[in-house]
């Protein structure tokens, strides 16, 4: 029976059998110690018999092995746990050296990373770039976790649509049959859509932006975290993104830190209520800390994002902060303005670690508000079939309803403290790379 790394310490004294990928070999005193790596960690083996040393000439690091061999306490070793008088079975030789070593740290500088994604398929192997991946499988079933305890149903969307609804300079068009689609750059009207049949809906999955930018914080398709629900303000659902973050927070540290600290990833300070600042007051503040104004501007600069985020660190107590009262000047057809202060949007971004991580609004509710902002922010046809599914379940009542839609990897990236969102996916995607 196969005994996997993990459960080695439950067998110490027995002879046990693994299964693996040689993973790092080295010669020590007259002793050849060989680590192999399954999908739980590392093993360490001793090889003291020559022609079990001998089986592993010119053989190189991936090569499949099965090993038999007395479970002995080390504490030095992996687990704390090795294997002495082992016995080798070569499953799978692999005899070329690979293009990158894998049994150690990959180098994530910027000048590096061209590298990292060319050979990620074998990259992935390493311990550390495993962890990435680990943390975000975690934080995937944290966040499905927190909504299923919150009544929330999880749905799926169309990726493929008839039509560019939320702004066509960034959708990839393609043939469909003869006609022309576009691939979802989010499952916005889907999800307003399914407020009026469960309220509260949820979806994880992909989407795709057709943004001509190299940055650190785009890619051209992500995976987004999509929520939406009904009977709500817009404390509400500050309220719902502050326990997310919180609920994500804390599972990670209290299942994953091990992984957490072999990437050197530091617990966020996060308060139960993530506190708040207007666009205009961090505008002021910046403006007078930096002698950079930016008072009156639409949107927040990057290093803006960065400051009220090491702002809201210092004298908040948190590292994250929602930044409210939005101009409505720039806000979508579907947008509600907030009451009393119509030239302000019913909106938040939440930001974290120095970048916005969510978007979330209120949406306006009234179908002939709908129709009115349709025509005037979008120029939109209401027969369009990008617009009349949700305008069909717009007419046939909606109650007040809000939600955010939030990026997996960036929120990977930040909790683990990653530079650049791409080290944080598996097989990135921008406007310079379609493979692997």
């Amino acid at each position: 029976m196969r005994i996997l790394s993990t459960e080695l310490k439950d067998h110490i004294g027995g002879t046990v059998h693994i299964r693996g990928w040689l993973h790092k070999k080295r010669l020590l005193g007259g002793l050849t110690f060989i680590n192999v790596r399954d999908r739980r960690g590392l093993v360490q083996v001793v090889l003291q018999n020559k022609d079990e040393v001998e089986k592993l000439r010119g053989l190189q690091i991936g090569t499949v092995l099965s090993v038999d061999g007395k479970a002995v306490e080390e504490p030095r070793a992996p687990g704390g746990v090795e294997l002495h008088d082992a016995t080798l079975n070569v499953l799978v030789p692999v005899t070329e050296e690979p293009p990158i070593e894998i049994d150690k740290p990959l180098s994530h500088k910027p000048e590096n990373l061209d590298t990292l994604f060319e050979y990620r398929a074998l990259g992935l192997r390493n311990l550390q770039e495993t962890a990435i991946f680990k943390v975000q499988a975690a934080i995937t079933k944290a966040a499905r976790d927190y909504f299923y305890e919150n009544d929330f149903t999880e749905i799926h969307t169309p990726k493929l649509l008839a039509a560019a609804t939320e702004g066509g300079a960034e959708v990839f068009k393609i043939d469909y049959f003869g006609k022309e689609a576009t691939l979802a750059q989010s499952p916005q009207f889907y999800k307003q859509i399914m407020v009026g049949i469960y309220e509260r809906v949820f979806e994880i999955a992909p989407v795709y932006r057709a943004e001509p930018s190299a940055t650190t914080r785009h890619m051209t398709e992500y995976t987004s975290i999509d929520a939406e629900m009904g009977f709500i303000d817009i404390k509400s659902l500050e309220d719902l993104l502050s326990g997310f973050l919180n609920y994500v927070n804390d599972y990670l540290w209290k299942h994953h830190e091990s992984g957490l600290k072999l990437l050197r990833a530091t617990k966020p300070e996060l308060p139960k209520a993530i506190p708040a600042m207007s666009m205009a007051e961090i505008h002021e503040r910046y403006s007078k800390e930096t002698n950079q104004n930016t008072v009156g501007e639409k949107d927040l600069r990057p290093d803006e994002e960065r400051w009220v985020c090491d702002y809201a660190s210092k004298n908040l107590k948190s590292e994250a902060v929602f930044v409210t009262d939005w101009p409505a000047a720039d806000m979508k057809f579907y947008h509600k303005a907030q009451k009393g202060q119509p030239e302000l949007a019913d909106r938040i971004d939440l930001l974290f670690r120095g970048v916005e991580i969510a978007t979330g609004s209120m949406r306006e509710n009234e179908y002939e508000v709908v129709m009115k902002q349709l025509r005037e922010k979008a120029g939109g046809d209401p027969e369009d079939p990008g617009f009349k599914p949700l305008l069909t379940a717009m007419q046939a009542g909606m109650p007040p309803h809000g939600g955010f839609g939030m990026g997996l990897e960036r929120l990977t990236e930040k909790f683990i403290g990653l530079n650049n969102v791409k080290e944080a996916t598996l097989f990135p995607r921008d406007i310079n790379r379609l493979s692997p």
